[in-house]
């Protein structure tokens, strides 16, 4: 329904959206708007950009991207289709950040009272009904010649993941995403439907190093040696995924090392030396924080509770609703907390919420352990625009978050979308991306 100034192509290369191109200007980036119209036949124009970005960092906003867009120094519209905004300092990733789906582009106060906001997509909202599902039709002004090809969509809710596979089996919906793991090869096996997966989002720890036994990133590294991965991998996703030994960076991408992706293997020899060169030779007792409402984050709990108890490590789980472990892990009252999540793109600096601990608190990341050096490494590789340089400076940030252990990979898991043979042109966005992958629902079309 809504597009930003960038998106992604079916195969994850950074695309132009309401903007048709972008260049640097000394530390500025210069965005060109295409020829567009918001959904109430008004068009767009640079006023209208520079306005959500106002709202974004306003001093009451609550907006996600609201720390991100304060690299923004000033924006400047010199005419109606060109935005011109001067950073703070260099930022080789503005594009990549304007990509995410947490910025919609939207007509001004459109939102206001909370109003259903005008965007500029390929669907233009029609009717919702809370809890059962919101009904789309094709954008017919729509930036993109030709799209989109699907002349109405309609979302459908299901409270419970096997009916809602039941429907894509029984030809009542033609695509869910969020494919239980459990279900993926009977999906496989039915001729009439198609899965698409890929190893994108990730299970992780973080620590609250206020005091204890995990103030020490001896300690931290311990536990990250401690943890047999495989059976995570096997015991939460039915062993649809992959062990992450270290820091969530795809394989494939050039900032991929093959050595530093093995930096937190399983090792107990290891993680027992580790342990005793701290001071706990025969370990000590520590809670870990997770859920019980979600299946994967109990399943990952349990594993590392059973992992650590091998090395000493008594560990107490505590498993509230999810929010109250959202809140909890908010306000740092945990020693340790299972996390899931995926990165905000393929580029290293995608990782940036999970693993800078100079950042404000929050549940994805760990609680009062600093990290000045990997800070300081993120707004380098972020400030770089030579592909070379970039990859050495986050060789050097990788390095310093697995020495720092303020981050622990567990597994990544495979994120799947299951659709009917008859939809063509729909695509799992690779990596990071996979819950962008609505994107390339405007080329999409039922046959």
């Amino acid at each position: 329904m809504n597009r930003g100034l960038t998106g992604y192509a079916p195969d994850g290369t950074l695309q132009g959206e309401i903007a048709e191109s972008w260049s640097r200007d000394g530390d500025a980036w210069v965005f060109r708007l295409r020829e567009a119209k918001w959904h109430n036949g008004r068009a767009v124009v640079s006023e209208h950009i520079k306005w959500n970005f106002d709202q974004i960092a306003a001093e009451r906003s609550t907006a996600y991207m609201k720390v991100q867009c304060q690299a923004i120094g000033k924006i400047e519209t010199p005419d109606a289709r060109t935005v011109r905004f001067v950073m703070k300092e260099p930022n080789a990733t503005f594009p990549l950040m304007l990509a995410t789906f947490f910025m919609p582009m939207i007509y001004p106060d459109s939102n206001a009272g909370g109003a259903q906001a005008v965007g500029a997509g390929p669907f233009v909202f029609k009717a919702a009904e809370r809890g059962v599902g919101i009904d789309f039709e094709a954008n017919p002004a729509y930036y993109k010649p030709g799209l989109p090809k699907l002349k109405r969509v309609r979302l459908t809710v299901y409270a419970d993941e096997n009916l809602r596979v039941a429907a894509l089996q029984a030809g009542d919906l033609d695509l869910i995403e969020y494919v239980p793991w459990q279900s993926m090869s009977a999906i496989e096996a039915d001729p009439n439907l198609t899965l698409q997966t890929t190893n994108g989002p990730f299970m992780f720890l973080t620590f609250n190093g206020k005091s204890g036994p995990i103030a020490d990133k001896r300690v931290r590294q311990a536990i990250a040696h401690a943890i047999k991965r495989d059976e995570v991998v096997k015991a939460a996703f039915f062993g649809r995924g992959a062990p992450l030994e270290g820091l969530p960076l795809p394989r494939g991408t050039p900032f991929f090392d093959e050595a530093r992706s093995r930096g937190q293997a399983y090792d107990p020899a290891k993680s027992k030396a580790l342990l005793a060169a701290a001071g706990f030779p025969n370990g000590f007792s520590t809670s870990l924080l997770s859920t019980a409402q979600y299946g994967m984050h109990k399943d990952t709990a349990e594993i590392v509770q059973q992992n650590l108890a091998a090395v000493g490590i008594q560990v107490e789980l505590r498993l509230p609703d999810w929010a109250t472990r959202v809140a909890q892990g908010n306000r740092g009252q945990y020693d340790m907390a299972v996390g899931g999540t995926s990165a905000e793109s393929n580029d290293p600096d995608g990782i940036t919420n999970q693993v800078d601990g100079e950042l404000g608190a929050s549940y994805v990341r760990s609680a009062n352990l600093p990290t000045p050096r990997v800070h300081e490494l993120l707004g380098a590789g972020r400030a770089e625009f030579d592909p070379e340089k970039r990859r050495a400076i986050y060789a050097e940030m990788e390095q310093a978050v697995l020495d720092e252990a303020n981050f622990v990979g567990i597994a990544w898991r495979a994120q799947g979308y299951a659709f009917t043979k008859g939809l063509k042109g729909f695509q799992n966005l690779p990596g990071a991306l996979s819950f962008f992958s609505g994107l390339t629902l405007d080329g999409a079309e039922l046959t």
